[in-house]
């Protein structure tokens, strides 16, 4: 097993974590609540400008004059995690990736990169363009941790 590693930027991410990170269709958002709890959240998320983008989508049960939860704990504690993972039941393919920083919290029209990097990863996104906010992680600290050593790519490594 590898140890626990960190660096600071993701272009520091060795191959086979970004390729986790890139190949991943979601992740857990990680962020405090306004109680102080810890919360986590499953989002969709893509990588531009050396950060990692989420959007708030369109949901039936949204309320467009209330700001979602996610982003009014964010505007209070800007402090958060994104964590990428691949299970398997084959343990020595188990991998996870971790990004810590600050979100920022952007319109839509002024988070283009973002915006077009999760256009081009959610089909979804292509016929229904989220109206925003998006937020922008900018890391920290980037944490990860595969159990096998092997030299490639891709699952199983």
């Amino acid at each position: 097993m590898l140890a626990c590693v960190r660096v600071s930027k993701l272009d520091e991410l060795p191959a086979w974590a970004t390729e986790l990170v890139q190949s991943a269709r979601v992740a857990r958002l990680g962020l405090v609540d306004d109680d102080g709890h810890p919360r986590v959240l499953p989002v969709s998320f893509a990588i531009a400008d050396g950060r990692l983008w989420t959007a708030i989508d369109a949901k039936p049960k949204r309320d467009p004059r209330r700001e979602p939860a996610r982003v009014r704990f964010l505007r209070r504690d800007p402090r958060a995690a994104l964590t990428v993972d691949r299970y398997s039941d084959d343990w020595d393919e188990l991998a996870w990736v971790q990004v810590l920083g600050g979100v920022r919290i952007l319109d839509a029209a002024d988070a283009s990169a973002g915006l077009q990097s999760l256009i081009e990863k959610y089909e979804p996104y292509r016929s229904s363009t989220p109206p925003g906010p998006l937020l922008a992680l900018e890391p920290i600290r980037c944490l990860f941790w595969r159990a096998s050593s092997g030299s490639g790519t891709g699952t199983g490594t």
